[in-house]
């Protein structure tokens, strides 16, 4: 399998679990630290059409962050999207993508799955 890109924060235990599961199938993966290099907007709108989902189902909603800008009363996907865009300790981790789709590791399951797809 190839062309298989991972979202990853090496601090994350989900998130190297999950990298760790990649190797361990043999998957030849890009991984890109999106802490060190965060996704601008449309990378984003990319990723979230790719889930399937909003903006806010890919907010890490107990980060401080997420309280400190009060984004819990915020409806606007276009400002959840700037906040994550600003903020990328916001985005859920890890995200890995594979042929035009992508899975949160959140179970880790759901990585297996779109392996298996």
């Amino acid at each position: 399998m190839k062309n298989i890109k991972i979202w990853h924060n090496p601090k994350c235990s989900k998130s190297r679990n999950t990298l760790e599961l990649l190797n361990e199938k043999g998957v030849e993966v890009e991984i890109v630290k999106y802490l060190d290099t965060p996704p601008n907007k449309e990378e984003l709108k990319e990723m979230l059409k790719m889930l399937n989902i909003s903006a806010r189902e890919l907010m890490r909603t107990k980060e401080d962050i997420y309280k400190e800008l009060n984004l819990k009363d915020e409806n606007s996907e276009e400002k959840l999207i700037d906040a994550m865009v600003e903020n990328p300790k916001l985005i859920e981790r890890p995200i890995v993508i594979k042929n035009g789709k992508a899975a949160i590791g959140r179970p880790i399951e759901n990585i297996i799955d779109l392996l298996e797809s």
